[in-house]
């Protein structure tokens, strides 16, 4: 065919063969430009199905108008060559350059901006109506200026077009296909996406996802193998885009995008944040933030029995320094978990990733106090200021500003606007309310039923004392939603009552963050009232952009509306900001296994049992993660681990009923069914967690019987673990009740 010329055509050179046809470079003498001819292959020429698909591929790609798919000119055929003649592009394949190693000395941000370039072409041809069905990095041409285009519609399926292929034919590159493609299934435009994911993949690892020796074996791989997880192949990649991988090609069709519309608004908002993270990265290099941590104080008390006052002094100091824009400090969480044992500074700064660390002792006979409070730099160990105290009870409230002043100062930390007026701030003059707010707190931050009601009474003296003390009704509020939270209480006892104490805080002092993230926690809980909530948090944050609980639980808010995105960089903010902290890294692995990411979620939740292996929470969602991969046995355990470390919270066991059930030990599942229902006769038992067991024993109607009065009893649960997107609930989804209860929720429009 060298040199040969077709009807206007001269051909110059051969650029490539495939079962649909010979690919040449070609001169157009009539218009005189560089064209590329695409020959339907001489033994298909008689064949009139080929010749149909290679006609259909002309006509599907010439009804595409867009900067990333190849324009095609016409079709003609000449002395019985049949041929496409389309743009001429200078550049490479994917492919190519996978295999020549180019794409390895690319940034996230260039992967990214090809990304969506090729989900803009995907987009385009899925409005039309057209499904490419062969989507593959062969298929993908990246030209010399960097404009990906899409070619090769010669499987193209239109939408009402009739069939040109046989009922369960399977056509296309094994390795690209979706699960529902490789089974010789009908397919729509969600197979695109899933061949796009694949390549997302293989452009970031150099590797496909999906392998075998042979066909069988590779489609064996996509039905019923996860792939590699992406960082473990490649560290530096952005949880967000390995999100959003893993939901482009989701074996199950509801879990992946349900459009390439949607993928590419997620690949926009992620080169979005990354860029504000390159610019934030960038101005923090230009100018570093100082830090600090406030270790509890040590009790020097003769009797030893000023525990609560030394915590709450940290924690009061923690608070105000928090209210400095400028001034960086690790959260109590963290810093606590240094409390009563003895810790080199430079460790302390190293795992905290502070420059400063402040410690202190106090030292309470009668009414009078002693206070010692040193401020020590990290890097060389030595005091920058150091104070002691010798005053009267009365003067706490002086001796802390005093404290914060100092830290302020000698940290050369300029304060802006009313930033001195907030870090001085009293929420009480009331000494006695003061301390029974600090034995309140102490109680609630155990966690456990006797904690948490011990604390409600120590909250409630405190108001007694003073009816005007916001942070008191703000801890109030905290201490009923966890009540409600752990089970301990009913939604419709608890819950009110929190929403009473958040609104009472408002009231008295509408810039208290603590009080607008308690009403939003309750949003979320009982109202189910998504945007304000957001709001709430929103402007919880605002306040008080330090407040790593508020971006803990908005992330929590997030994932339940969909944005998985944000839910990671929330929680990310979170986990810096408190990094020590349990639950919020128990939080990072319940959003990696609701993003479907299980290999990530087991590892960041044996970490946090690497801190405390008596931590219920990280054994759950250790356990959940578990399950997916059908290691039903380690699920089992870490179920019954925490169950033991809670002291048996339900919603753990209706969990380890729901495991027995999916992995077929029935007997087992009904016995724990039998347990919470009799359970149910002595204490709140959500219904939730019964229907969980009766969607792994598969019957569905019973599921819904119990979900239905999940829902009547405002279970918070319903939300907790994010009924719209927990794996466990897939296989009601396609249940129109599922529909109708999503609605109802407000998960669904």
């Amino acid at each position: 065919m060298i040199g040969k010329n077709v009807s206007h055509y001269r051909i110059l050179e051969k650029l490539g063969e495939g079962g649909m046809g010979i690919v040449y470079k070609a001169e157009d003498t009539k218009l005189d430009r560089i064209v590329a001819l695409k020959f339907l292959p001489k033994h298909l020429l008689c064949n009139e199905g080929a010749k149909a698909r290679f006609v259909h591929e002309a006509k599907a790609a010439s009804a595409l108008n867009h900067p990333n798919i190849t324009i095609i000119y016409e079709i003609d055929e000449v002395e019985g060559e049949c041929f496409i003649c389309m743009e001429y592009i200078e550049g490479k394949s994917i492919k190519e350059m996978i295999k020549e190693r180019e794409i390895e000395s690319w940034g996230m941000r260039k992967i990214i901006d090809v990304g969506i370039q090729i989900a803009e072409g995907l987009s385009k041809a899925h409005q039309k109506g057209i499904v490419h069905r062969d989507i593959k990095s062969d298929n993908i041409m990246l030209t010399n200026e960097g404009l990906v285009k899409i070619m090769d519609f010669g499987l193209v399926k239109l939408k009402g077009v009739t069939k040109l292929t046989k009922t369960g034919t399977t056509l296309g590159t094994v390795q690209y296909m979706s699960p529902e493609q490789a089974q010789g299934k009908d397919v729509d435009h969600r197979s695109d996406i899933f061949s796009f994911g694949v390549i997302l993949y293989e452009m970031i690892t150099g590797q496909l996802p999906f392998k075998g020796e042979y066909e069988q074996s590779v489609i064996y791989s996509i039905l019923n193998e996860d792939p590699q997880t992406i960082t473990s192949l490649r560290s530096e990649v952005p949880t967000g885009l390995e999100l959003i991988i893993n939901k482009g090609y989701a074996k199950n069709l509801d879990a992946r995008y349900q459009s390439a519309g949607d993928i590419l608004a997620d690949l926009r908002n992620l080169r979005k944040e990354l860029d504000a993270k390159a610019l934030k990265e960038q101005d923090s290099k230009i100018k570093s933030k100082p830090s600090i941590a406030v270790l509890p104080f040590v009790d020097m008390s003769p009797h030893k029995d000023q525990e609560y006052f030394c915590d709450g002094m940290a924690e009061e100091l923690i608070n105000a320094l928090t209210k400095i824009e400028k001034l960086q400090v690790a959260s109590r969480t963290s810093t606590f978990q240094f409390k009563g044992e003895a810790h080199d500074i430079h460790e302390i700064g190293t795992k905290l990733k502070v420059q400063t660390v402040l410690e202190g002792s106090v030292r309470k006979a009668k009414n009078r106090l002693r206070i010692t409070a040193q401020l020590v730099n990290v890097a060389d160990g030595y005091h920058l200021w150091s104070e002691k105290y010798d005053r009267d009870m009365e003067d706490i409230f002086s001796i802390q500003d005093e404290i914060s002043l100092a830290i302020v100062d000698k940290l050369k930390v300029k304060l802006l606007g009313g930033e001195k007026k907030n870090l001085v701030k009293r929420y009480t003059d009331n000494i006695e309310a003061y301390n029974l707010y600090l034995k309140g707190r102490y109680f609630w931050s155990k966690r456990t039923e006797q904690g948490l009601k011990k604390g409600i009474e120590y909250l409630r003296k405190a108001i007694e004392k003073d009816a005007h003390y916001a942070l008191a009704y703000a801890g109030l509020a905290d201490s009923y939603s966890l009540l409600c939270s752990y089970h301990i209480l009913s939604p419709k006892e608890s819950i009110p009552r929190a929403e009473e104490a958040a609104t009472r805080a408002m009231e008295i002092d509408d810039a208290l963050a603590e009080a607008y993230e308690a009403l939003a926690h309750v949003r979320i809980l009982y109202d189910w009232n998504w945007s304000e909530a957001k709001q709430e948090f929103k402007r919880a944050i605002q306040l008080n952009p330090g407040f790593a609980t508020a971006k803990q639980r908005y992330s929590l808010l997030l994932t339940v509306m969909g944005q998985l995105n944000e839910a990671i960089a929330q929680i990310k903010q979170a986990q810096e900001l408190d990094p020590l902290s349990l639950i919020i890294n128990t939080d990072v692995g319940l959003i990696s296994y609701i993003a479907r990411m299980y290999d990530r979620a087991i590892e960041q939740c044996r970490n946090v049992i690497d801190m405390d292996p008596n931590f219920g929470v990280a054994h759950f969602v250790l356990g959940l993660a578990y399950e997916q991969k059908e290691v039903y046995e380690d699920a089992i355990a870490e179920f019954k681990k925490g169950i033991s470390a809670s002291g048996g919270i339900t919603v753990m066991i209706g969990a380890l009923g729901h495991t027995y059930g999916v992995s077929g030990n029935r007997d087992e599942a009904q016995r724990v069914l039998a347990e919470l229902k009799e359970l149910s006769k002595q204490r709140y038992v959500s219904p939730y967690s019964i229907a969980t067991i009766y969607i792994g024993l598969g019957e569905k109607d019973q599921a819904f019987e119990w979900l239905q009065k999940a829902y009547e009893g405002r279970s918070v649960w319903l939300i907790h673990l994010h009924l719209k997107v927990d794996p466990r609930f897939d296989n009601l989804r396609s249940d129109p009740r599922f529909t109708v209860l999503l609605k109802k929720i407000g998960l669904e429009k």
